[in-house]
């Protein structure tokens, strides 16, 4: 890549959050910049987003050598693969020289590698401007999935603070600016909670303080309740998928991050009746298991009626450039798929072409991770291979997070949009 295509591309990374790497299929994300696009009053704090990979790993290391003996036993351990791990590696195999490819651009983009040691900060602001939002009771972190589930779930609600217009009172003899705020409680649980302003809402909620983008809304329940979402009319339906099911696995289970789910339940989620009538595209992130993948191809698309079309990669590496993980390490590969597919009926045009855009496949989006199981914001990526009007209407299933002009459903959508990952703006409008 030239240099002056570089800095127009590092350029693009620091307004939009998004660096594409040449002529390759590959792009650079930096999704706290991505994020920021929902927000005005408001940004996504870097450190709080990227907690876990600055962190130190000094007491990760000893843990590991004050038992040498047990490290020793699980470096001679070796097994031959099963039927089903072969079918896995040979996945791997396909897709290894496209991630290859895909890295050595990354390598490749010297002002980019040299921006990620500062990815936490950002040179256009300055803490003058800013300050972390402080939350207005409790520090300790609610469990949104405990108090969903006890009785008094129905009688739980939320206070949403809308700022109003400035308006002229009279003081004496003189005049003065009051600024006028709407406070509105509704149900937390089981209800369709919207913010349809232009600007962030700040929301209290048993002491704590969440911030809810600009025209977005989320419904707070659990898998038997998600049949609330679906649309009265075809017309009113969603036309982008994005799903982060909770999928059965070991290391979720070990570290108590979130409860799982068997993958029989997500066959009963209704898909089809959740679609715009003119079809949408359904974006599903998987893990690397080859159960869980013959799963979805044999039981769960169809059940869904959606047709596989193409799958994204996503490739996390750490602040130095280097992989989290060794590529050919089995068991933790260095990836996750995104599982992209077409529900909804195909129509033809005049000159007999399919009405749904071809998605080129293969394509690797890179990006430092998160929080545990944190996805990057994808839904931007995808608009351009969305059928149906625009502009789009966009759901997340399993949402753990708000996106501005999204509707969000999980049993905890609220989860990062507590006020401790965020940053307050002082200058206000």
């Amino acid at each position: 890549m030239a240099e002056s295509d570089m800095k127009t591309e590092l350029y693009r990374l620091l307004e939009l959050g998004v660096y594409r790497l040449g002529s390759s299929n590959a792009i650079f994300m930096d999704p706290v910049r991505v994020l920021g696009s929902s927000y005005s009053r408001f940004r996504v704090s870097p450190c709080a987003y990227y907690s876990r990979s600055f962190e130190s790993k000094t007491r990760g290391e000893t843990a590991v050598s004050v038992n040498p003996r047990k490290r020793k036993l699980k470096q001679r351990k070796s097994y031959s693969l099963n039927e089903r791990e072969l079918i896995a590696d040979q996945r791997h195999q396909e897709a290894r020289p496209l991630l290859l490819g895909a890295y050595e651009a990354f390598l490749g983009a010297g002002d980019l590698l040299s921006f990620l040691p500062d990815i936490k900060g950002d040179p256009r602001s300055s803490v003058e401007n800013e300050h972390l939002v402080m939350s207005v009771g409790k520090e300790t972190e609610l469990s949104f999935i405990e108090l969903g589930s006890v009785w008094q779930a129905p009688l739980y609600e939320i206070s949403l603070h809308f700022r109003g217009q400035n308006k002229l009172a009279e003081e004496g003899e003189g005049s003065s600016i009051v600024q006028y705020s709407e406070r509105k409680l509704v149900p937390v649980f089981n209800n369709l909670v919207i913010n349809e302003t232009s600007e962030d809402v700040e929301a209290e909620f048993l002491g704590s303080l969440y911030i809810i983008p600009r025209e977005s809304c989320f419904h707070m329940s659990d898998l038997k309740q998600i049949q609330n979402l679906v649309p009265a009319q075809s017309g009113q339906g969603f036309n982008l998928i994005v799903i982060d099911p909770p999928w059965e696995n070991k290391s979720a289970w070990q570290k108590s991050v979130y409860p799982t789910i068997p993958n029989r339940y997500f066959l009963s989620i209704p898909i089809k009746q959740l679609i715009h009538g003119e079809g949408a595209l359904v974006a599903l992130w998987v893990t690397n298991r080859e159960k869980l993948r013959v799963f979805v191809e044999k039981e769960l698309f169809p059940m869904w009626g959606v047709r596989y079309v193409a799958v994204f990669y996503w490739l996390k590496v750490k602040v130095d450039g280097s992989l989290i993980s060794d590529l050919d390490l089995f068991h933790h590969r260095p990836y996750e798929c995104l599982l992209l597919g077409y529900s909804g009926k195909e129509g033809v045009d005049s000159d007999h072409h399919l009405t749904f855009e071809p998605i080129p496949g293969n394509q690797v989006i890179i990006s430092i991770p998160g929080d545990y199981s944190r996805k990057p914001p994808v839904g931007k990526l995808l608009l351009d291979y969305v059928p149906g009007p625009k502009p789009a209407r966009c759901i997340e299933l399993f949402a753990r997070e708000l996106l501005a002009g999204w509707t969000s459903w999980g049993n905890e959508p609220l989860h990062f949009q507590e006020s401790r990952y965020f940053l307050r703006k002082k200058i206000e409008h």
